[in-house]
């Protein structure tokens, strides 16, 4: 983790730098161009404490470690059409407001699976449920178990719908038809996952539901081919609060958490000309 978010944060300064450039008049202009990209990412989280609140229970659980789904890449999950939104991926269309700056929405699909079998501490209370679990607890160790405890995921999604601002600079060509170029931004916007929650084995509510917003910054590195089509390659690291999380099948039961989080993305896109006289 602190080698992921060194990187990027030399990437990121690194792209500032290079900010201070120039374009040179033989390369043609980005001013007026859209963009869009699809692809891949691989996240990773802090610890967090997840808090649970309902009529018969109110409790927090300490420093919980959670993963994402690490799927393994098979050509039949990441490319075929009809299940491009199974994996994590990113999705993005933006346009350039100029030759270095633009502006973009996408969103970052992600998953966060709390890890099943963990010891963690637990304070608050659970009552009237029938179960080995109701008790007053100060700060006590208890185990996540999926079975019959707890199982938490955001697996249909850590949806994180958000706008960005970044820089882009070219620092290389090749020949006449490759361009390298680094790009750094801020990120900010609402997060709105389909979280699979089931306490004491109450089931789901299964709806996708805005619980929160993220924060964040990237780095990159993008290849450009014939001024058409691109390969590029991220580091994000950010925040994420989520104050209103659904948590069984009743409407009134909510959890609430907040972590950091990095991705590596890996995506592939290509530019449409919007301004005819893109040649400077």
């Amino acid at each position: 983790m602190r080698i992921f978010f060194s990187l990027f944060f030399l990437l990121s300064v690194v792209g500032v730098s290079f900010g201070q450039e120039t374009i040179n008049s033989n390369l043609s202009s980005k001013k007026g161009k859209l963009y869009f990209y699809w692809g891949w990412n691989k996240a990773n989280y802090s610890s967090s404490d997840i808090e649970f609140k309902g009529e018969d229970h109110n409790f927090t659980l300490k420093n919980v470690k959670a993963r994402d789904t690490d799927l393994e890449w098979k050509v039949g999950k990441h490319l075929n059409p009809s299940r491009l939104t199974i994996p994590q991926f990113n999705f993005r269309v933006g346009y350039f407001l100029d030759d270095n700056w633009d502006i973009s929405i996408g969103t970052d699909h992600m998953k966060y699976v709390v890890n099943n079998l963990q010891t963690v501490k637990i304070s608050g209370y659970i009552e009237n449920t029938g179960t080995a679990y109701d008790g007053v607890y100060d700060n006590d160790n208890i185990v996540i178990d999926g079975d019959s405890f707890l199982s938490f995921e955001h697996t249909d999604g850590l949806n994180y719908v958000n706008v960005a601002l970044r820089r882009n600079d070219r620092i290389a060509k090749l020949g006449s038809s490759v361009d390298f170029n680094l790009l750094a931004g801020v990120n900010a916007g609402v997060v709105i996952p389909k979280t699979n929650s089931n306490f004491l084995n109450r089931g789901r509510n299964d709806e996708f539901h805005l619980s929160g917003y993220g924060v964040g910054a990237t780095g990159g590195l993008n290849v450009t081919f014939f001024d058409v089509f691109f390969i590029q390659s991220e580091l994000k690291g950010g925040y994420i609060n989520l104050p209103s999380i659904t948590t069984t099948p009743n409407d009134s039961d909510r959890g609430k958490q907040s972590f950091a989080f990095s991705q590596w993305n890996i995506v592939f896109g290509g530019y449409i000309n919007l301004n005819k006289k893109s040649k400077k």
